[in-house]
């Protein structure tokens, strides 16, 4: 992480942005779950924007920089089946409130929650079945999210510690 912030600023001279994007998604019903698996998943979806976060916060704080990270609609609804992905995905989202008022004035952290994402064609019935469930009566896309960065990104600086869902309603 420390070579990769050196080597941006190196040959950019600043750093006005990072977006926490890294996630590790598993299926496994919560009596099945292994520690591996829990550790696993809370490593790249809780600590990885931790560390980023810890690596980059002096050069943000002179660029007065922006901090987005990647939560779910996980972290606001409990699935059975992915108890260890919603839990990280919960803590990401308080982490990002935390990194809010922690590195205010100078940064501002916000995080994007998608719901249902069809990012490709793999599972119809699954990616139908949400569709059906969301008020917009559709699922989301990559540019859906892509958008909701791009707006904490440029947006006012003043918005900070918020969680954006992504979603079409599908968490209502």
């Amino acid at each position: 992480m420390r070579a990769a912030v050196t080597a941006a600023v190196g040959q950019f001279g600043r750093l006005d942005l990072v977006v926490n994007n890294a996630a590790v998604f598993q299926s496994t019903p919560l009596d099945k779950l292994t520690l591996d698996q829990w550790d696993a998943v809370f490593e790249t979806n809780a600590r990885g924007p931790f560390l980023v976060a810890r690596e980059t916060i002096a050069h943000l704080r002179a660029a007065e920089g922006r901090i987005v990270n990647i939560g779910s609609l996980g972290g606001m609804k409990a699935w059975a089946t992915h108890a260890h992905y919603c839990a990280s995905k919960a803590a990401l989202h308080m982490l990002t409130q935390a990194m809010a008022k922690a590195f205010a004035p100078e940064v501002s952290v916000n995080c994007v929650a998608p719901g249902w994402i069809e990012v490709d064609e793999s599972d119809e019935w699954q990616a139908a079945h949400f569709a059906l469930k969301t008020p917009m009566e559709r699922n989301g896309s990559v540019d859906d999210v892509a958008q909701a960065v791009v707006f904490f990104a440029t947006g006012p600086h003043f918005v900070t510690g918020q969680i954006l869902a992504v979603d079409g309603g599908l968490g209502l």
